[in-house]
């Protein structure tokens, strides 16, 4: 897959057959428009293109409310539409001014002028331009005057579905992983780096891997106690992982949660290396425990829980 981070960097690809959307999670919906993004392009001998946004139009639009946080970053986003078969990615940056340009200025200057769409692949429902003015019925009226197909995804295709980026981050909010995973038909992951704690898990005989997420934006399940499976420079570790503000250890509650996993059975060196984190199943809330020994039992139980999974998994 090739990506665009400058759309002037976008040319001589064969028939542009492209889609447009943030396509967070890249979840069945969007695996479902991205798959009649190939068909579409293989019956016309076209190259499939996503257009896609960064930051978020949330973000832009309204600066001052945090609460908007993403299923992806930018970087998992473009491994997974790699992973989907995408051909081209091209991430427009997006801007208060961007967001003020209209309907057709849009169609015109980047689906026609920059893109050179052949067809445009799009839900019914799809909203563009400023303050969302466009929508489908332009987009059939502008066709024909600049020269390209309207292919419409119906609404009973995208409602069949019943998915969005939405409930999956309400979902993963509550902890709750296996609707999170059936809306996105792939794990939910999370990539950071690890780095030192303070090293009390290694006392208690639980040393763990503090991973840091360096962006603000990242969407972070619910405090909690988790399965997971952590990829390290190309090994895969099995273990738990506990997201939360440590109230056995700590005094006070810390406003921004740990991120803090236990991998079984290693003693390997992980700090400063690339960790990607992919959820598994959500064991129990964080709990405050009147000492570190009876934190250690429960930790204790919480390990067995895990090998249990990953045995039965063989």
């Amino acid at each position: 897959m090739k990506v665009y981070r400058n759309i002037e960097d976008f040319k001589d690809v064969k028939n542009p057959i492209v889609t447009v959307g943030t396509f967070d999670g890249v979840h069945i919906g969007h695996q479902h428009i991205l798959k009649r993004l190939k068909e579409v392009a293989e019956e016309n001998g076209g190259e499939t293109v996503l257009l896609t946004f960064f930051p978020h139009p949330r973000m832009v639009v309204f600066p001052e409310d945090n609460r908007l946080k993403l299923i992806n970053t930018l970087e998992e986003k473009i491994k997974l539409l790699e992973d989907f078969g995408l051909q081209h990615l091209v991430i427009l940056p997006f801007s208060k001014e961007f967001s003020r340009v209209s309907p057709t200025e849009y169609v015109r200057d980047f689906l026609v002028n920059k893109l050179n769409v052949n067809t445009l692949v799009i839900g019914y429902d799809h909203r563009f331009g400023r303050n969302r003015e466009g929508d489908i019925n332009l987009l059939k009226e502008l066709s024909p005057v600049y020269d390209f197909k309207v292919e419409e995804i119906p609404a009973r295709e995208i409602d069949d579905i019943k998915v969005s980026s939405t409930k999956i981050r309400e979902a993963l909010s509550q902890g709750d992983i296996k609707t999170a995973k059936e809306y996105l038909q792939h794990d939910f992951s999370l990539n950071g780096t690890v780095v030192k704690g303070n090293q009390i898990g290694r006392t208690i005989g639980f040393p763990t891997a503090n991973i840091h997420v360096p962006e603000p934006y990242k969407l972070i399940p619910k405090q909690g106690v988790y399965i997971v499976k952590g990829k390290i420079a190309g090994k895969t570790y099995q273990g738990l992982l506990n997201i939360g503000n440590r109230p056995t250890i700590e005094e006070k509650n810390n406003e921004k949660p740990t991120i803090e996993a236990y991998f079984l059975n290693t003693s390997d060196n992980l700090y400063d290396q690339k960790a990607e984190i992919t959820f598994i199943e959500r064991l129990r809330d964080e709990k405050k425990y009147n000492s570190l020994e009876e934190l250690s039992n429960q930790l204790k139980k919480d390990e067995q829980m895990a090998q249990q999974y990953f045995h039965s998994e063989v």
